[in-house]
């Protein structure tokens, strides 16, 4: 009989979907994961599937040989962009249908709370790093309300990169819509700082009331309801991996 050999935490975690690499050595140096029930640290900790019990936040976490999935979920407001959360506030995993529960799904990138529109969920750690990763710079559009409009100057500095607390944001595209009320702007950056968009208007002197995502590394949202999923087509899975880097 062949014995199954053992992969480390790391990358056992980073497989099941869990996120970047980054992401899952924070969760790990955080005393969030649990095998055989015990806490365990080392990055490195050697684990066995078929053997091994494994724990993050008391959920168990399966090794992933099913195949991958490939969901788009238009983010309601005040939902959490995260798997799971210490103060009980309802997740993005909380509103998923049943069957997507328990496979290891994990948003790719985040959301704020307030925010609305597209997020990707995934159990393939490895497209969700290279979505992820600040190196990999990847469109992302919204459509944005504020009261007023913009002036040319301030379309100019936003064309041309605004000084935020945390450096100068590259280039964005910024457009008037008229299409889909309340949104009055539609905007398109490639950069993923947090509160990215609000921080952008409040420089410039304008309050964001709704904030709404509809593409993001070429997929588009669509015209699904807030709340709801679809997975992916092939073809838009192809499409995600053509724009990621090899």
């Amino acid at each position: 009989m062949k014995m199954e050999q053992p992969d480390n935490l790391l990358k056992f975690l980073r497989d099941a979907g869990l996120g970047s690499r980054r992401k899952v050595v924070s969760i790990i140096l955080a005393g969030r994961v649990k095998v055989n029930g015990d806490i365990v640290s080392d990055l490195l900790f050697p684990v066995v599937a078929a053997r091994d019990k494994i724990e993050f936040d008391g959920e168990a976490v399966h090794s992933k040989h099913e195949a991958n999935v490939y969901l788009v979920l238009n983010k309601p407001r005040d939902i959490l962009s995260t798997t799971h959360d210490d103060r009980g506030r309802r997740t993005v995993i909380d509103i998923l249908p049943e069957k997507y529960r328990h496979i290891g799904l994990y948003p790719v990138g985040r959301l704020d709370k307030d925010s609305t529109g597209l997020l990707l969920l995934t159990n393939d750690g490895e497209l969700t790093y290279l979505l992820t990763h600040p190196k990999f710079e990847h469109e992302k559009e919204y459509l944005v309300f504020i009261k007023g409009r913009l002036s040319h100057g301030d379309k100019l500095r936003m064309k041309t990169g605004l000084l935020l607390d945390d450096g100068v944001t590259c280039p964005a595209m910024i457009r008037e819509v008229r299409a889909c009320p309340p949104f009055n702007y539609g905007i398109t950056i490639h950069e993923g700082r947090k509160r990215q968009i609000r921080r952008m208007f409040a420089q410039l002197g304008y309050h964001v009331f709704a904030l709404k995502r509809i593409r993001f590394a070429g997929i588009t949202l669509g015209d699904i309801k807030e709340g709801e999923v679809r997975e992916l087509g092939s073809s838009e899975v192809s499409k995600l991996c053509r724009n990621v880097p090899k």
